[in-house]
């Protein structure tokens, strides 16, 4: 049966790299998803920068700046429109697997309802849930040399993406490690069955 693995992180904590790394290293191929993709995939119009309610950007995925606490953050958030991209990528995830296809998925779970989402639509005894942690100046740090990355991005949503309550398989420390030594640590981790999404579905029914 096909295998999914879940990278959740923040912006800049190396998802990406990540995922390219474990393509190289793990044996079987594995197909690699990311929200950036489906982003990038949205008309130009619907990718807003502080747009008022109404408009395309506002629907889509909106860039909102703010002032926490004296210093420049940057929200992301999620129209109508957005929000119907968002579980339509989480459903292509599970129409690949289905085809018998390993995928590794490069995500941001800005909502606890992401993740209770994923785990409705995904075999829980397939998926692998690994949660990229990083340090907040290393991820500002990446975030200032990424063109077309606004400010205090990844510093918004650097705990957010993990308040969703749930236990991960495995935590890697992506400002400790390097992507190899964090991809090994989890191709090790796939060679016992998962925990996370198994124990998640017996919240559900119980």
């Amino acid at each position: 049966m096909s295998q999914v693995i879940i990278l959740n992180g923040s912006s800049s904590s190396g998802k990406t790299t990540l995922a390219l790394k474990l393509q190289q290293i793990l044996t079987e191929p594995f197909q690699h998803i990311s929200l950036d993709q489906f982003r990038d995939g949205m008309p130009v119009r619907y990718r807003g920068l502080n747009s008022p309610p109404g408009s395309p950007g506002h629907q889509g995925l909106n860039i909102v700046p703010r002032d926490h606490n004296g210093e420049l953050v940057t929200d992301v958030v999620f129209g109508s429109y957005g929000e119907k991209v968002l579980q339509a990528m989480r459903r292509a995830v599970r129409a690949v697997a289905d085809t018998g296809v390993n995928v590794i998925v490069d995500d941001l779970l800005f909502k606890a309802e992401y993740l209770r989402d994923y785990a409705d639509v995904l075999d829980p005894q397939q998926t692998w849930f690994i949660g990229l942690r990083c340090a907040a100046d290393v991820v500002a740090s990446r975030e200032q040399q990424r063109l077309g990355r606004f400010p205090g991005t990844a510093t918004a949503h650097l705990e957010q993406v993990h308040s969703h309550g749930s236990p991960y398989d495995l935590e890697v420390d992506t400002s400790a490690l390097s992507p190899r030594q964090a991809a090994l640590r989890i191709k090790a981790r796939l060679q016992q069955p998962p925990r996370a999404f198994p124990a998640m579905c017996r919240a559900t029914e119980s």
